[in-house]
């Protein structure tokens, strides 16, 4: 290993101010118990200064959060200009969060000092110093966040290294650069770090960076290798403007790829989870070409990818999608080849082979889906469903008798309420009825289908419709169209794709919604 780099997670604070992104308290308190489990160092959950539900936080964690490898930081900035440190309001809920760790900015942009906080540049170091003083007597560790650090050095570089001086002599714990505009480019932040930690000496760095020019987590990765020995960033990215470094990605790039050692090493292969967790709880769809832990990380299409992939895994992925709890995905398409289905098929019975008669049934099976509209690129869930079927691999969970949907007039509101009713039948005999008032027919289907089968399946209250899509496919019947609804179902934890076809829409979604509810009650 190269040694530790300490993972400082932001999310619950810079995180919460990106477009979007609005934490309960409770959400807050889930998603600090899983940054605890996943072993980050720190966790900045909030100002405490700035709102209540900060503050609130702040009072519930120290009752109900157990961190067992994480440390709880509050947030908050220096005294105000002309004001005493035991008498500032910012610095004096920053106290009473409670928190071991404090993080405290300052400026160390001579223009920002001049220019927007309207003090000298005198007054902002005594700002700097006397807050961490007070900080420190008060039994904190101090982390000092140096405001806009690149463009200041870059600007006036005497007064930025002034600035990190002042808190190092004020006892300031660590410093962190912070390339507060995203601006800075990799190779700049390099030779400044490299400066800073090689001439000047220092060993307690952090780096900061925001995505705007979108090279954050390019930038954190070559300070670390620079001299920083902190990272701040959030889990998912979020942030403010283009968001922050993306924590998910610099982890794993520092472990995998340079073996430095920032989380426990078996909790590496959580980081797929946890990534779609906190999506999850923040009601953000997971980007799916996210690097290590997206859905598409480790998918192939391109019928030669796929058979050297499955001859060596080497030939195409860079590490092995297990190492950070990833799977591989082979996507059937109209440039796969015959190893793309064989890797599903496999997936459920290892013992056919490519040239066997049941492989060639379920292969013309699948051109003739494909043919009437069915696409299972992304929704190979739906194809593993198929594969059983023909396999004899399948046992219905449940079957669908009957349906209807009655769709009123809206108010005036703009939303149009669905009255569902559904009608199913569990192990030949026994049978249910489902009904549901919702807005929207396919809300009022899912949610019906949901209360028909609880009583019979428990795990379905897990599962909920994370993405839905509907494709026209041929635009030429006008509205007698087929459509393809292709819909992305979730436990929290793990993803799967369904599909449906059929030229009325409650139809196919109906289909979709099926296939993923027996996908979740096969697998369980």
């Amino acid at each position: 290993m190269n040694g530790k780099v300490h993972i400082f997670d932001s999310t619950l604070r810079d995180g919460s101010q990106a477009q979007g992104i609005s934490f309960s308290v409770h959400d807050k308190l889930k998603i600090a118990a899983k940054l605890d489990e996943i072993g980050v160092s720190y966790i900045e959950a909030g100002n405490p200064g700035s709102n209540r539900k900060d503050l609130e936080f702040f009072m519930l964690a120290r009752e109900e959060l157990k961190l067992t490898q994480a440390k709880l930081c509050a947030f908050g900035s220096t005294r105000r200009p002309g004001s005493r440190v035991e008498e500032d309001a910012g610095l004096l809920a920053l106290v009473s969060a409670g928190a071991p760790v404090t993080a405290i900015f300052g400026k160390s942009w001579d223009f920002h000092v001049t220019d927007i906080i309207k003090t000298t540049l005198e007054e902002n170091l005594a700002m700097i110093k006397d807050s961490i003083a007070y900080l420190k007597l008060l039994g904190k560790e101090v982390i000092f966040d140096a405001e806009h650090f690149f463009d200041g050095y870059k600007h006036n570089p005497a007064y930025a290294l002034t600035v990190l001086a002042t808190a190092q002599n004020a006892g300031a714990d660590w410093l962190v650069l912070c390339d507060t505009n995203g601006g800075t480019l990799p190779l700049e932040i390099y030779s400044i770090v490299s400066e800073l930690s090689g001439r000047h000496g220092y060993t307690n760095l952090g780096i900061h960076c925001h995505n705007d020019a979108g090279t954050a987590v390019a930038n954190s990765v070559l300070a670390v290798q620079a001299g920083a020995r902190q990272v701040q960033g959030t889990f998912n990215g979020f942030g403010e403007r283009c968001g922050n470094a993306n924590l998910s990605s610099i982890i794993a790039d520092l472990m995998l790829k340079l073996g430095y050692d920032c989380i426990p090493a078996d909790n590496l292969k959580q980081l797929s989870a946890a990534y779609r967790y906190i999506s999850e709880v923040s009601n953000v769809i997971p980007y799916e070409r996210e690097a290590y832990v997206g859905y598409c990380a480790f998918a192939h299409k391109g019928g030669m990818h796929i058979d050297a992939v499955n001859k060596n895994s080497a030939s195409f992925e860079h590490v092995p999608p297990e190492a950070v709890g990833n799977e591989r995905r082979i996507l059937m398409s109209e440039v796969s080849g015959r190893s793309t289905l064989m890797a599903i098929i496999n997936k459920i019975a290892p013992h056919i082979t490519r040239d066997s008669e049941e492989t060639q049934r379920i292969l013309d099976k699948l051109k003739d889906k494909e043919y009437h509209g069915y696409q299972f690129e992304g929704a190979e869930h739906s194809l593993e469903l198929l594969a059983r079927k023909e396999l004899g691999l399948f046992q219905h969970s449940f079957e669908l008798l009957d349906y209807k949907v009655i769709i009123e007039k809206g108010n005036g509101s703009g939303k149009s309420p669905s009255l569902a009713f559904i009608k199913i039948r569990v192990d030949d005999m026994i049978e249910e009825v489902g009904v549901s008032d919702e807005i929207g027919p396919v809300n009022a289907l899912d949610e019906a289908l949901r209360r028909a089968l609880h009583k019979f399946y428990e795990a379905i209250s897990q599962m909920h419709l994370a993405d839905y899509k509907v494709r026209v496919i041929d635009s030429d019947s006008a509205t007698q169209a087929k459509v393809r609804v292709m819909i992305e179902s979730t436990d929290g934890v793990t993803n799967w794709s369904t599909v449906g076809v059929s030229t009325n829409i409650i139809e196919a979604s109906l289909q979709a919604l099926i296939d993923s509810v027996e996908y979740r009650l096969i697998n369980k």
